[in-house]
């Protein structure tokens, strides 16, 4: 049975996401003191710093795990600002509808939508082209997921590549997320990883190398992901996109339907 796109759906695919955000944070914190790595919980609302230009650096949950209220935000906002980084909330509308006039009466604004979908496990096995094998990446592994999982995202106009590639070591090497290696003839030609949180699979992002596209390497990262999620005891798969991007469509392609649209607020 599908679950339906209500407040109990928002909690643990949000959940999800802060506790996966909060163990990256943890995992950069250990890797990489220098960073500065920290993250709070304030009222249910995670913050999290994970160095400045970071995507990591802000808030999951603001005013879904507790009524949003202008003391919490006081906290959220000088934990931010004292480490001279922006201020960010990924809010869920199914939130206190309250946190609305609260942000924006601080001078925020939205700056960004994505779309999380979800899907129930488990779900028949997509069939392979038998062209690309997918993998547990080993932790010898390490150097090779991180180099792949960036090499493609080698796009014009994609995040950087020494960024993108600082984020997948970091997401080879925390202990919570399971790595895959999609290789063809032996070749590592695509990546992705998975992290797993109350029987809630995310999936961590996922990249083919530009050379190597349309052979079905997403397809096979995400069937197997999926396969291993469902092997684990997980219920439910989630992914987030951006609206009308090509990782929306391939999700709707194969069996994920959008819970709600979230918005990120940023402080002026």
């Amino acid at each position: 049975m599908i679950p339906l796109a209500d407040t109990a759906l928002a909690l643990r695919l949000e959940g999800a996401e802060r506790a996966s955000n909060a163990r990256f944070v943890e995992a950069r914190a250990s890797l990489s003191p220098e960073v500065g790595a920290a993250w709070i919980d304030v009222d249910g609302t995670y913050a999290m710093f994970d160095g400045v230009s970071s995507p990591c650096t802000q808030t999951f949950g603001f005013g879904l795990f507790s009524p949003p209220a202008a003391p919490a935000l006081d906290a959220i906002e000088r934990f931010f600002l004292d480490r001279s980084a922006p201020v960010f909330h990924e809010v869920c509308p199914l939130a206190h509808p309250a946190h609305m006039p609260l942000l924006a009466g601080r001078g925020y604004h939205p700056v960004e939508l994505s779309n999380v979908m979800f899907q129930p496990l488990p779900i028949e096995r997509a069939p392979s082209n038998g062209e690309v094998v997918v993998r547990r990446a080993a932790a010898a592994d390490t150097a090779v997921f991180a180099q792949t999982f960036a090499d493609g995202w080698a796009d014009p106009g994609g995040l950087a590549a020494p960024l993108v590639l600082a984020l997948a070591r970091i997401t080879a090497a925390r202990p919570d997320a399971h790595a895959f290696l999609a290789e063809h003839q032996g070749r590592p030609i695509g990546a992705g990883a998975l992290v797993i949180h109350e029987r809630v699979a995310l999936l961590a992002g996922a990249s083919t190398i530009p050379e190597a596209r349309g052979r079905g390497a997403q397809l096979a990262l995400l069937a197997h992901r999926l396969a291993f999620a469902a092997e684990c005891g997980c219920d439910l798969a989630m992914v987030v996109a951006l609206p009308g991007s090509g990782s929306q469509r391939n999700a709707e392609r194969n069996g994920f339907r959008i819970a709600y649209t979230r918005t990120k607020w940023q402080l002026a």
